[in-house]
């Protein structure tokens, strides 16, 4: 009889976005019985786990047990604003993060991944000190950072271990969101937001929490606030950014930011928020500013020179040289036991999404190097 994981049938219910009630519904069967399977105390027949499979969309093989539990030593996801989005939309956010480990994990059994070198560097939830700002300044120190902008930012978080990926649209009703999981910490990028500035900044910000809050509760305040002043000095260091951040605002200051934004890759609305913050426009310009966002309509769309956000290349270069050795997609495929959809997207350089044109078959420059293991 093959063997059945009660947590991977959680897995796969929550991916498709559904309650125990509605998978019982599904299938004709009471929610007792999905809630008794799911937690272990009965097992599925075989009959019943073709049924789930067939109904979930994913082979019989998703439910046998993996090397390590689903979840087993991952961390809870940092999701932002918790009101604005319904449990159930978190849970096959989170869900979905946990397929994408899974996909790695695969991929990896071929491929040397970089090695995880994330500094943690905590700061308590309660602290309202300058310990994020600092956490940042030591993070820059630590990895080597030269002064001034920012360069690759995705890029960088690979370089250092760490997983990036694109979220299916399914799933764009949650923000970016990142977790320690049982291999690697996992950075997952909204499909929607197709803003270069305002994603290096959404990287910084969850950089922010698997530096200074592994054991942090997510989704509080001040938790939010401190990833927030992380990814801003990070960003844009007070050192280099305060004598060149405008004193008021008229025409002139306007251009200046416009400059930076180009100079420093971060929104205008970054840079405004950063001149309040270290003192050169006070409370009143700041809000008149934001005014005059609102009335030009860029609250939800600045101008900007750079169109594309930045693109993940771990594991699409991954894929790209096990096709080279003769490792095929499928294979891969079975081994990380993955619905096809989600492990494109998974392995996507571009974000999915109904309007995505972007192709998905250009190698961006300066890949990180990864040595193909050999296949014994």
């Amino acid at each position: 009889m093959t063997l059945f994981a009660p947590e991977r049938l959680t897995l796969a219910r929550q991916l498709e976005g559904l309650r125990k009630t509605d998978l019982a519904a599904r299938l004709g069967k009471s929610s007792t019985a999905v809630a008794a399977w799911e937690s272990g105390t009965k097992r599925p027949t075989p009959a019943n786990v073709a049924e789930l499979a067939m109904s979930l969309g994913v082979t019989p093989e998703f439910f046998s047990p993996r090397g390590t539990s689903t979840g087993q030593n991952s961390a809870v996801p940092h999701f932002r604003s918790l009101r604005s989005t319904s449990q159930r939309a978190r849970d096959q956010a989170f869900a979905y993060g946990l397929l994408a480990v899974d996909v790695a994990e695969a991929v990896e059994k071929h491929v040397e991944f970089p090695e995880v070198t994330i500094p943690a560097l905590e700061v308590a939830a309660d602290d309202d000190t300058t310990a994020p700002e600092e956490a940042a300044r030591r993070l820059r120190h630590e990895w080597g950072i030269e002064a001034g902008p920012m360069k690759h930012m995705v890029r960088l978080l690979e370089a250092h271990g760490v997983l990036v990926v694109f979220s299916p649209p399914q799933t764009s009703a949650v923000d970016a969101y990142s977790f320690e999981s049982s291999s690697r910490p996992i950075v997952v990028l909204n499909p929607t937001k197709r803003d270069y500035y305002r994603q290096r900044f959404d990287i910084a910000h969850e950089l922010g929490h698997l530096v200074m809050h592994r054991d942090a509760e997510p989704g509080g305040r001040t938790v939010e606030d401190q990833a927030n002043r992380f990814a801003a000095e990070l960003l844009m260091p007070a050192a280099e950014l305060r004598d060149l951040l405008p004193t008021s605002m008229n025409a002139r200051a306007w251009d200046r930011l416009g400059a930076l934004k180009e100079q420093w890759g971060v929104s205008i609305q970054a840079l405004l928020f950063r001149a309040r913050r270290l003192g050169t426009i006070g409370d009143v310009t700041y809000r008149n500013a934001v005014i005059t966002l609102t009335q030009r309509g860029w609250r939800r769309q600045e101008p900007g020179l750079v169109t594309a956000p930045e693109q993940p290349s771990m594991l699409p270069t991954s894929i790209d040289l096990l096709a080279s050795a003769g490792i095929v997609r499928d294979a891969l495929i079975d081994q990380a036991r993955a619905p096809r959809e989600l492990f494109d997207i998974a392995t996507s350089r571009t974000p999915q999404s109904p309007d995505a044109t972007a192709p998905d078959d250009a190698r961006p420059a300066n890949v990180i190097p990864l040595l193909t293991r050999s296949r014994a």
